[in-house]
């Protein structure tokens, strides 16, 4: 007697395919860190057949070697690169920042915020006053960007730092170089700041100051500009210096204090660390109704941009 359950072989449908075994996590890394560690082996190899050969060196295709050519740049292989150095340092001899580069003067920087600004914006400003040398910061309370201007001409200083603040966060610096201009605005983010033991090493030495990287007329206006808010004679014992990098139109600020150690030296940062985004450039004194602007970004990047490898500065 056969069995109820049993199933005639000849009535039963195809047989389902046998399901794939996923391979381990840790072995599938393994795969790839030896597939990695494989062509960097062929990268080495090709390179030193190519050294071997007197092959000259390949260098690799960025956004900054291939970006668009800016007549303002100058380049050192160019026909008239000597008449445009020239053109280029009589330019810089009557232009707004020349008697600060002449060493006529001090600067004298003043900086401020609305009356009851938000602890972070506090922050800000404190530490920008222990950075910048002959800096002191004030609440602006009721007055008007122009009203405030109009006092720190009166009171003798060189230049205007006006934070701005939104969502408790510095967002915006406006840099007004006095009493004729230019004003600057620049977007700011991505804000750290120091910790308390970074704190602990600032002194009140004067930094050294490096702008590097302003190529274009534009960008290097900016870097005088920037740079024009120090003073001009560092004090090397405090081994102190601040630099401004500028990297695809965005300027980096870092603080760094360096030593020596077997002729070697050694970088140690100290904060603050933010970004600065150049969003218009305007003649003379603050006047965002009537102002004549240099240079302004009026649209987003994507819509005032030909390509993405077109820099201002």
């Amino acid at each position: 007697m056969e069995p109820e359950n049993e199933v005639d072989e000849s009535q039963a449908g195809p047989e389902l395919p046998k399901l794939a075994r996923k391979k381990p996590k840790g072995l599938l890394r393994q795969e790839k860190l030896r597939d990695l560690k494989n062509k960097k082996k062929i990268q080495k190899r090709d390179r030193k057949l190519r050294k071997a050969s007197g092959d000259p060196k390949q260098v690799p295709r960025t956004i900054e070697n291939t970006r668009e050519p800016d007549s303002t740049v100058l380049h050192s292989d160019d026909e008239d690169y000597d008449q445009k150095t020239q053109d280029l340092a009589a330019e810089f001899e009557h232009d707004e920042f020349a008697d600060y580069y002449s060493n006529l003067y001090k600067p004298k920087v003043l900086i401020t915020y609305k009356e009851k600004p938000l602890r972070k914006v506090r922050e800000f400003g404190k530490i920008l006053t222990e950075i910048v040398p002959n800096s002191v910061r004030i609440f602006r309370r009721d007055a008007s960007v122009k009203e405030t201007i109009q006092a720190a001409i009166n009171k003798g200083y060189t230049d205007l730092i006006i934070i701005n603040e939104d969502r408790n966060e510095p967002n915006g610096l406006i840099l007004v170089h006095l009493p004729d201009g230019p004003t600057a605005y620049f977007r700011l983010s991505n804000v750290i700041f120091p910790n308390k033991r970074q704190r602990k090493e600032f002194t009140d030495h004067r930094p050294e100051v490096i702008t590097t990287n302003f190529t274009t007329g534009l960008g290097k206006t900016v870097a005088r500009m920037l740079g024009a808010v120090f003073h001009q004679d560092a004090e090397f014992k405090g081994r102190h210096v601040v630099t401004m990098h500028n990297q695809r139109d965005y300027i980096f600020f870092r603080h760094h204090r360096y030593k020596f150690l077997k002729n070697k030296p050694y970088l140690r940062e100290l904060g603050p660390k933010f970004t600065l985004r150049l969003q218009y450039l305007q003649e003379g004194l603050y006047d965002p109704k009537c102002g004549e602007y240099r240079w302004i970004m009026t649209d987003k990047r994507h819509k005032i941009e030909t390509s993405r490898r077109r820099f201002f500065l």
